[in-house]
């Protein structure tokens, strides 16, 4: 069994990480995904989640969101645990950005932008002036400036996409899980968003983001989380963990790693 990495313990004194877990278990009948999972986030943490298709990515962002049950563990959020948190406290902390996004109601672009600021709206209350400032700047850093008013169903597939991340971005939670942020867009909008997030990590945020291209979480990412699909993963420094033996595991093809433009590239070698 693979070497589990944790960062608990390591924080200087008085830190208190953005989102935590111990002993952790994400099961589905008749396999356990993850087993034990031990992890720490701390704000200003930029955190990338590879694995294979199946390997519980989303169902563990998931957990950690609070939308299930955990097999065994439980999730923390800052100073308290995340299930005995009231719901608005949890949405007002901890966004979430699903793998795919239904838009089944007919809306405009801004409206469907403003709800990521529901969990900050009181009851009974429409969104404020502030509140469609912040909209609009979200939009505005996801390169959908002046689409406002257009209906969402005319948008494209990559256009949703990051119409969705300025839903998320209008939350401004602390603490980001991004389910496969990069969906739908073309090269130059990956790396846009990455850079985005890697601004509001920077800025103090908490980030753990799936991705499925390994270069472009060697790129961004000062800590992964591989998960293995049978229970183990490892969780570390980029550059520790991110290597030709533990990526050939990972993804069950040989890996190599070349030396480019002063950054390490991964290529499967078969």
């Amino acid at each position: 069994m693979i070497e589990h990495k944790s960062k608990f313990g390591e924080a200087p004194a008085g830190t208190v990480p953005a989102l935590a877990c111990r002993g952790l278990c994400v099961a589905v009948p008749g396999r356990v995904l993850v087993s034990d999972l031990e992890l720490a986030i701390e704000p200003g943490s930029f955190v990338c989640l590879l694995g294979e298709n199946g390997s519980g990515k989303t169902l563990t962002l998931h957990t950690l969101a609070g939308l299930r049950e955990p097999s065994r563990g439980r999730v923390r959020l800052f100073d308290a645990w995340l299930d005995e948190q009231p719901r608005r406290r949890r949405a007002r902390q901890l966004g979430l950005l699903a793998q795919h996004d239904e838009n089944f109601f007919p809306s405009t672009v801004l409206e469907s932008a403003l709800i990521g600021r529901h969990p900050h709206v009181d009851f009974w209350r429409w969104e404020s002036a502030e509140d469609v400032r912040v909209a609009r700047a979200a939009l505005e850093r996801v390169d959908l400036a002046g689409l406002g008013q257009r209906s969402v169903a005319t948008l494209s597939g990559g256009e949703r996409r990051r119409l969705a991340l300025a839903a998320v971005l209008a939350q401004d939670p602390a603490i980001y899980l991004l389910d496969e942020p990069l969906n739908h867009l073309d090269p130059h909008h990956q790396l846009d968003v990455l850079r985005l997030f890697a601004a509001e990590a920077r800025a103090g945020k908490a980030v753990l983001a799936s991705l499925h291209d390994v270069n472009l979480a060697a790129r961004f990412a000062d800590l992964v989380l591989l998960l293995f699909g049978d229970g183990d993963w490892l969780f570390g420094p980029a550059g520790a963990v991110l290597s030709a033996a533990n990526l050939s595991r990972l993804y069950r093809l040989p890996m190599e790693q070349i030396e480019a433009g002063g950054r390490r590239i991964f290529l499967a070698s078969t």
